[in-house]
C-alpha cells in the first residue's frame, strides 16, 4: 500500500509541473524563463591554438522580470594541450519596464562579471575580471522582426599574469530577432566594444524549437573580427 501511494505521489506531482507549462518565445531576449543550455564550441584562432570544448550556463527566474546567469565553459587548447575550466560568468538581467507603447516592449538594465577561474598559462583563461553593466531597449517594427539594441560600461581589471593595464571604454550592440515562424528565428548581433582600441564583433544564431516550451535547438557562428577569431557553437536549450 505504502508503494502505491508513493507511485501515485510522484505521478500526481510531475502531473502537477507538466500543467503549469509556460508559454516560452525566445525570440526575445527580455522574455525571462528558467533554463539550462549546453553547447559544443570550436573556436579557430590566427595562432593555431584552436579551442574546443561546451559550454554550460543555467538561467534561473527569481519571477519573469529577474534572472540570473551562471556560465562555466570547459575548454581544451590545442596549442598547450590543456583541458579544464576557462573563465566564468555571472550576469543579472532585470526587465524594469514592459510595454511602455506599441513598438517599446521593455527596458531593461544589466550587470555583467566574468571571474577569471581558467588559467591563463594553459591556455584556458584571461587573467583579468571584466565588469560590465548597462541597457537593453526591446523594440518591436513588425511581426516578425523586433530590436533589442544595448549600451554598456565595460572595466576590464590589470591582468594578474602578465604586463597590462586596466581598460575602460563602452560596448554597444543592436540584436535584430527575425522570426521566420512560431518555431524558427535567428539572431543578427553586430557588436563593438571600444576599450584602449575598439573590438568589432557579431552573432549570428538561428534557433529551432524542436519542442514547444521545453527544448530549443541553436547553431550560430560568432566571429571577433578584430582578433581574427571564428567561433562556432551548436547546441539545446532546456526549459523548465
Amino acid at each position: 500500500m505504502k508503494i502505491i501511494i508513493c507511485i501515485l505521489t510522484v505521478l500526481l506531482f510531475f502531473e502537477n509541473i507538466l500543467a503549469q507549462e509556460t508559454e516560452v518565445d525566445a525570440s526575445k531576449p527580455t522574455n525571462l524563463y528558467t533554463q539550462i543550455n549546453t553547447v559544443l564550441e570550436y573556436q579557430n584562432h590566427k595562432s593555431g591554438d584552436n579551442i574546443y570544448g561546451t559550454r554550460i550556463n543555467a538561467q534561473y527566474t527569481f519571477d519573469p522580470d529577474n534572472l540570473l546567469l551562471v556560465e562555466f565553459p570547459l575548454l581544451y587548447n590545442s596549442g598547450t594541450e590543456e583541458f579544464g575550466l576557462s573563465d566564468t560568468r555571472i550576469r543579472y538581467f532585470h526587465a524594469a519596464k514592459r510595454n511602455l507603447s506599441k513598438n517599446i516592449i521593455a527596458i531593461a538594465p544589466y550587470a555583467d562579471i566574468t571571474i577569471p577561474t581558467g588559467k591563463f598559462d594553459k591556455g584556458l583563461g584571461s587573467s583579468s575580471w571584466t565588469l560590465s553593466g548597462g541597457l537593453v531597449v526591446g523594440m518591436v517594427l513588425t511581426k516578425q522582426i523586433a530590436l533589442f539594441p544595448g549600451i554598456g560600461y565595460v572595466h576590464i581589471t590589470e591582468p594578474s599574469k602578465f604586463d597590462g593595464e586596466s581598460q575602460n571604454g563602452i560596448n554597444i550592440q543592436t540584436n535584430m530577432s527575425v522570426k521566420f515562424s512560431k518555431r524558427a528565428f535567428v539572431f543578427v548581433n553586430p557588436i563593438v566594444t571600444i576599450l584602449d582600441d575598439a573590438l568589432w564583433s557579431g552573432e549570428f544564431n538561428f534557433n529551432y524549437m524542436a519542442k514547444p516550451n521545453k527544448l530549443k535547438l541553436n547553431i550560430g557562428y560568432y566571429p571577433l573580427f578584430t582578433q581574427n577569431v571564428h567561433t562556432i557553437r551548436t547546441g539545446a536549450t532546456f526549459y523548465f
